[in-house]
């Protein structure tokens, strides 16, 4: 009988009517505790990062750590955590991001927040282009920000991709590397960054990359707080070089109350809501991935130590 600890105890009661059932469906016969007496007999552990659980030495006989988030920048350098680790790649969180970021660049490029915002009910003429004629750029073009890129095509946005490796997709215009990252930047009236927290991403977004986006351009940053050079986005703004910022992702969440951010006019603050994992759906995918390891299979979502992703 399988043996599995649910390490994020907090989320118990959201996962607990839900978890059985998946495994169940995927013929796997489980037992589920969320304390373990025998550390060594525990074969798979359903993990959250912020979990108590931060020494994974004594679960010898874990078969693979299964990460609840997609994000895996908090635990990739434990250096305990020796298993096979998985990180979340949902379909529901896939969902979820391709609605907040089309929603979002939609209403930087229609100027909706002039509208919204009019408490002397200024009337406000002009429309804006359409959307073939507002170049975006989505930084990482992994599962995510492949899907926000097509949704954003299926409008008639043009879509550049920047990845830090050569790639080729198949009807999406790619570049790659620093000498793509300045040419994606400067065609880009709104900017979308969805890479991965590593020690090449973290502040790739700075005085200097920001300098090369056209005046007056967006971001959008639904992927790591660290991707941005904070101090170099406010003064950016505060010059007039960038019209907005919409952050979902922060160094430090929950956002400091004091935190400049939120009182900057012309930067969105969201709590970390672009994509959050949804429990049904998340399920069936930890579901699988015990199945596979039962079965002798690959995992999915198999996180790269050497990447950090």
């Amino acid at each position: 009988m399988t043996l599995i600890l649910f390490a994020a105890p907090d989320l118990w009661p959201d996962y607990e009517p839900h978890l059985a059932p998946a495994l169940a469906a995927a013929g796997v016969e489980a037992q589920i505790v969320t304390e373990a007496p025998d550390p060594a007999a525990v074969d798979y552990i359903v993990y959250a990062p912020s979990a108590p659980l931060q020494d994974f030495a004594p679960y010898s006989g874990t078969k693979a750590v299964l990460s609840l988030w997609a994000g895996v920048e908090r635990i990739v350098g434990n250096r305990s955590l020796t298993q096979p680790l998985c990180r979340m790649v949902d379909p529901g969180l896939t969902e979820g991001m391709v609605e907040w970021v089309t929603g979002h660049v939609l209403r930087h490029h229609l100027g909706m927040d002039r509208h919204i915002q009019n408490p002397a009910h200024l009337w406000q003429p002009g429309g804006p282009p359409l959307a073939r004629a507002r170049p975006v750029t989505v930084l990482g073009v992994g599962e995510l920000g492949l899907a926000v890129a097509r949704a954003l095509q299926a409008l008639n946005f043009p879509v550049t991709g920047w990845s830090r490796t050569a790639k080729e997709i198949p009807g999406l215009s790619t570049v790659h590397g620093p000498e793509g990252l300045v040419q994606a930047l400067s065609s880009a009236q709104i900017v979308v960054t969805l890479l991965p927290r590593t020690p090449e991403t973290e502040n790739i977004l700075n005085a200097v990359s920001l300098a090369h986006l056209p005046r007056g351009a967006v971001i959008v940053n639904p992927g790591r707080g660290a991707l941005i050079d904070d101090d170099a986005l406010l003064a950016a703004l505060d010059r007039g070089d960038l019209a907005h910022a919409t952050l979902d992702v922060f160094r430090v969440e929950p956002l400091p109350a004091g935190h400049p951010f939120w009182a900057h006019p012309r930067v969105t603050v969201t709590p970390h809501v672009a994509a959050a994992t949804r429990t049904s759906s998340a399920v069936q995918v930890i579901a699988e991935n015990i199945r596979r390891g039962e079965a002798g299979m690959p995992f999915l979502h198999l996180v790269d130590r050497s990447r950090g992703y």
